[in-house]
């Protein structure tokens, strides 16, 4: 069975390091890249320069995670609602005893 986890290299400040991520996550991360218009490298270059602590891998899933969140957030703050597909509306008022 294949692993979910791909790893890859990168440069950060001229170093080669390789970065275990699952791929939903290096995807996440070359969007973030993108609407930001910053290379892969320099976004991860800020990343680990921020951490507090973990290892890398750990630090770019962490800030990938808080980005959508706090883009579901403001989404919400302006009046947008995003459902996933084939999500149903919650039920509001039932009691399931």
């Amino acid at each position: 069975m294949k692993s979910p986890v791909v790893k890859r290299s990168i440069v950060i400040a001229g170093h080669k390091t390789s970065v275990s991520l699952e791929d939903a996550f290096w995807k996440g991360l070359k969007e973030i890249a993108g609407n930001r218009e910053m290379t892969l490298s320099d976004l991860v270059a800020a990343i680990d320069t921020d951490r507090r602590h973990g290892n890398l891998s750990s630090a770019i899933r962490l800030f990938v995670l808080d980005h959508y969140r706090n883009h579901i957030g403001e989404d919400r703050a302006h009046g947008a609602s995003r459902e996933m597909p084939g999500a149903r509306p919650a039920a509001s008022g039932m009691r399931i005893d």
